[in-house]
């Protein structure tokens, strides 16, 4: 009895303590949208604290849906809610059906902006208004038809909000409460449609979010259909929670409406974000910390610089007014010039009542700064290899069954295309033998991109033959395809990385007589793998009789068995492109020069297919059809006089020197574009060419250089690309040391540091380090193959901000898969490896 009875009074105080939850939520909510909301000049609803944008970012047509389109919302300086739109499934996954933009208008008269959108397949034309209503926003459907039947009950009204600032809140739809989920724990029905769905985690008219958090509390309401709330981490670990609404059939006009209302902290300001390197600096360097601030914060408070003591405490040893730099995008700011400070040792920024990280100020501050990439990042990414770290298995020995040829006029998901013919004698889907050598995965997925491994071998050859980098932290066995982090073997690991890239460009050559575009998934399934790469495949070469296979290339679901007829094997795409062919001549004669005297049988192999590529290409030009066909294009004959370049240094052959003199003119009249080339040709082209070149070097340095500095607060050029820019800003800051080089008096140092600044920590939205393991707050979170883990490879870089339409700076560091922020790629951090190096020898030459 007694035990009954305290189950009766804890059940009472549970019910009394909702009841009085629940008032508390409501009385709250009758404050909701304290701040107004106007239409502003850059054509999205703005408050303090809120931003409401309709359209103002559209879908990517090349990787679809991006997390970054339709309805939006900004919240307290946070983009919470996305792809607000029709949209044809619960949980929409990024190879889903999405609609195309025709139109967006906006009209300032009655605050509304209207955006025009169409699905081809199945044909359905649709408006989205935005409009402004008392102390929210109306989102509609409007049809001037009823909805096709074919759609009933798939079509509906969505809208997305990232998982990671609601954990820890709860939410209540009418009058259920719960708990935002940490982890999907539903599960999945299928659709009439074929697909599998989650189900609704809760159904209702009134969906409140994070009504415990004021910061955070967002209420979504529907007169007529019902809100359905989904975690679509249940289909997907780059899912987010969905809100959605099905179309009414039958209706034309105002189909159906939310009203979105938010909760603001009433005279919000964003805080500073005082932007610096959270590397440190070197003492002869510019150091500029520039103070991010919002809008409306009108305050300006002096910047201090403490030097942290042995026994803890700090002394102010600068202290100034910040310089006023002024507005770029949606944010001012203000800049500290503390380069007069040179003492090495520990420091710390304050401005207002922030503080910064402690980092140091070393005449050594980079030296270990590119290890982790050279050690760490580069063995992850090694295919074909197993990778181990200490007790740490990164991965086994996966594709050991590449590769079959490309299905002809096949267009892969990934933007990668099979021409009409295959090029060589294999046919559609017949095993290609010898491939399974070599190669680095290209990004956060699995795959083989042959320009991407040019690039790495391009760059880790001017590493060892400029600076002559023979640091031994890695173990590489080719022969046992097995790979040992931080555990030594005696031999340089720029060679063997070197060596590792060799392998995989002479293997195209020797199976199919030139490059390839290199080798991807055949099915989608494979291509959305994470976890270890080994799984994606049985590694066991496909048998199977080719014209009696079936093949979808979205297959979703992956054949469970395991023997060798598995249809799982990756496709080669073959399509010839003289980029390709000339790309692979450039990085394999260099490849032969640095492989001499430490792998001969492998840097003849080297030298025979650079040979023969380039020779290949001069006798019979691949045709432009052809080359459209494998989605490559011509570079104005640049790539053919860089392999013919890179070939003369390996052979003294003088008739690759006279291609070069013949299409030297040509360089020279591209010379912003060819500057990385020119660099290079410059000491073996006499001291005349290097004369010559003195005004053109100028007008680069007042058009480029000086341009991008001026351009942003941060002194380099900020990207408006789908992709962010930290790979433009490391080959521009290579580009200015290689200039100041040889030109010394022409090209300031400032060039070159800047952008180390920029990816350390000085450049927009936060003061985050684009280098995982790099910094003392740096990038933990980020799109590698381990990302559904919320983790990051040591030494991977990051692309860094992406600037969302029309004026955010965003990249996400509580997030891994907004992979146009977060994306790790080889080429980025082996240029990286260069660039520090390069500015360490900097360092050194001016001591």
């Amino acid at each position: 009895m007694m035990k009954d009875y305290r189950l009766g009074v804890v059940a009472s105080l549970a019910g009394m303590a909702i009841c009085l939850f629940l008032s508390a939520c409501s009385s709250k909510t009758s404050k909701l949208g304290s701040a107004q909301l106007v239409l502003n000049d850059s054509n999205y609803f703005e408050a303090p604290g809120l931003n409401v944008m309709v359209f103002s970012n559209s879908y990517d047509g090349m990787f679809d849906d991006s997390k970054m389109a339709g309805v939006e919302i900004v919240h307290h300086g946070l983009r919470t809610f996305t792809n607000g739109d029709v949209r044809l499934n619960p949980t929409p996954g990024q190879w889903d059906l999405h609609p195309t933009l025709i139109e967006r208008k906006v009209d300032r008269n009655n605050n509304l902006i209207i955006a025009q959108l169409k699905y081809d397949d199945p044909h359905f034309t649709y408006q989205i208004h935005g409009q402004l209503r008392d102390d929210g926003i109306d989102v509609s459907v409007w049809v001037d038809q009823p909805i096709p039947e074919c759609l009933a009950g798939i079509a509906g009204l969505n809208i997305e909000f990232t998982p990671m600032p609601y954990f820890g809140h709860t939410y209540i739809m009418d009058s259920k409460v719960g708990e935002i989920p940490h982890y999907p724990d539903g599960r999945l029905i299928t659709q009439k449609t074929g697909e599998t769905e989650p189900l609704p985690i809760a159904i209702g008219k009134k969906f409140d979010l994070a009504p415990d958090d004021a910061e955070r509390h967002i209420t979504v309401s529907s007169a007529e259909q019902e809100l359905m709330f989904y975690d679509g981490r249940n289909k997907a670990q780059n899912g987010w929670f969905v809100l959605r609404s099905l179309l009414p059939v039958g209706k034309s006009g105002k189909i159906l409406e939310w009203h979105i209302t938010a909760e603001t902290i009433p005279g919000w300001i964003r805080k500073p974000n005082i932007g610096h390197s959270q590397v440190g600096y070197c003492p002869t360097q510019p150091k500029i910390a520039v103070i991010e601030l919002d809008k409306n914060d009108k305050a300006r408070h002096d910047v201090s610089l403490l030097k942290v003591n042995e026994d803890g405490s700090t002394d102010v040893v600068l202290k100034d007014k910040p310089v006023e730099w002024g507005r770029w995008e949606r944010y001012n700011y203000v800049r500290f010039d503390f380069s007069s400070v040179t003492e090495p040792g520990v420091y710390k920024l304050s401005y207002g009542d922030q503080t910064t990280r402690a980092f140091p100020i070393a005449t050594d501050v980079y030296q270990r700064a590119w290890h982790n990439t050279l050690d760490v990042f580069l063995p992850v990414q090694m295919d074909h290899m197993f990778v181990r770290e200490a007790y740490r298995v990164w991965h086994g020995a996966p594709h050991l069954d590449d590769a079959l040829q490309a299905p002809l006029n096949y267009s892969h998901w990934d933007g990668w295309r099979q021409g009409p013919v295959t090029g060589n004698k294999y046919r559609p889907l017949e095993h290609i033998p010898g491939l399974n050598v070599g190669g680095w995965f290209d990004a956060g997925d699995f795959d083989i991109q042959t320009p991407s491994q040019h690039a790495v071998v391009n760059a880790l050859v001017q590493v060892w033959e400029q600076f002559g980098e023979k640091r031994d932290a890695t173990l590489i066995d080719q022969k046992k395809r097995y790979v040992e982090i931080h555990l030594s073997d005696s031999k340089p690991d720029v060679l063997q990385q070197i060596e590792h890239g060799a392998l995989q460009l002479v293997a195209q050559v020797k199976a199919v007589g030139y490059a390839l575009q290199g080798i991807n998934e055949s099915h989608l399934w494979q291509y959305r793998h994470l976890g270890d790469a080994v799984n994606k495949t049985n590694n066991q070469v496909y048998t199977g009789k080719p014209e009696m296979q079936m093949y979808h290339a979205r297959a979703k679901e992956r054949p469970y068995n395991d023997n060798s007829e598995a249809f799982d094997d990756r496709f080669a795409f073959t399509t010839r492109a003289s980029f390709l062919d000339y790309g692979s001549a450039t990085a394999l004669a260099g490849a032969a020069r640095a492989l001499k005297g430490y792998n001969d049988a492998l840097a003849k192999e080297c030298l025979d297919a650079a040979k023969k590529l380039f020779s290949d290409q001069q006798k019979k030009p691949t045709s432009p059809e052809n080359e459209r066909g494998s989605g490559f294009t011509r570079f104005s004959g640049t790539g053919e006089t860089y392999a013919a370049f890179e070939l003369w240094r390996t052979t003294n052959d003088p008739a690759y020197k006279a291609i070069v003199d013949d299409k030297l003119p040509e360089m020279l009249n591209k010379f912003t574009f060819n500057v990385p080339m020119l660099m290079a040709m410059l000491p073996y082209m006499g001291d005349d060419f290097k004369k010559s070149l003195e005004p053109k070097v100028a007008d680069y340095v007042e058009t480029v250089l000086k341009k991008s500095y001026q351009s942003t607060p941060f002194g380099v050029n900020v990207s408006r690309y789908a992709w962010a820019g930290n790979s433009q800003i490391i080959g521009q800051s290579i580009v200015a040391y290689l200039l100041h080089k040889f030109y010394p008096k022409l090209v300031d140092t400032k060039y070159i540091f800047a952008g180390l600044s920029y990816l350390y920590g000085t450049h927009p939205d936060t003061n985050i380090s684009f280098v995982s393991g790099i910094g003392a707050y740096n990038k933990k979170v980020a799109y590698g193959n381990n990302r559904a883990d919320f983790s990051f490879i040591p030494g991977g870089v990051v692309p860094g901000i992406r600037i969302l339409n029309p004026d955010l700076p965003e990249n996400r560091s509580d997030y891994p898969f907004i992979w146009s922020e977060n994306e790790y790629v080889i080429d980025i951090a082996a240029n990286y490896i260069f660039y520090v190096l390069a500015v360490n020898h900097l360092i050194s030459d001016t001591q």
